[in-house]
């Protein structure tokens, strides 16, 4: 199993437990879903019926995305100003780990993530956002969206901004 792992600050961010697909060569969505999570229980993978759900909420347990609760990802917000800002310096930060690890990578990293960039400023109110456990907000940002069934939750990730680690 592959760990992706955030480069700047080696928060665990997603894996390859879940559905990933790339999106061009610069970033990967991760499909996740809701999941039931109740205090002492141990998800084993089975999904319960809608009345089992709805009893479990009603018992206190909680409906959770299954990504941000495997690798407790931190809910954040930004408004459009400053998430630009955020992420110019991110990407300079990216970028310079590119320089020192895989300088040939540098110019299409570059070119991708621009154009990457501007789709995800283009729909930014369709988007949430979460940082890695660390919530050291130097690292990436996670992005959270919904497919086209509106119901269907997806994470996008920079892929140069992260590492495998395989476990």
């Amino acid at each position: 199993m592959l760990i992706y792992q955030d480069v700047i600050t080696g928060d665990e961010m997603a894996s390859d437990a879940f559905d990933v697909k790339e999106i061009g060569n610069v970033a990967m969505e991760i499909d996740c879903s809701m999941i039931i999570v109740k205090e002492g229980d141990i998800d084993i993978g089975g999904n319960p019926s809608a009345e089992e759900a709805e009893e479990a909420l009603e018992n206190g347990a909680t409906q959770v995305n299954n990504v941000v609760h495997s690798f407790r990802l931190q809910s954040t917000s930004f408004d459009k100003k400053s998430y630009l800002t955020y992420l110019k310096g991110y990407m300079k930060a990216v970028k310079t780990h590119l320089q020192n690890t895989n300088p040939d990578r540098v110019a299409g990293f570059e070119k991708e993530a621009q154009d990457l960039a501007k789709k995800i400023v283009g729909n930014f109110k369709d988007y949430e956002f979460y940082v890695g456990e660390s919530m050291n907000p130097e690292g990436m940002v996670a992005l959270l969206n919904y497919r086209e069934d509106g119901v269907t939750p997806y994470f996008t990730l920079w892929k140069d901004g992260l590492k495998e680690v395989k476990i």
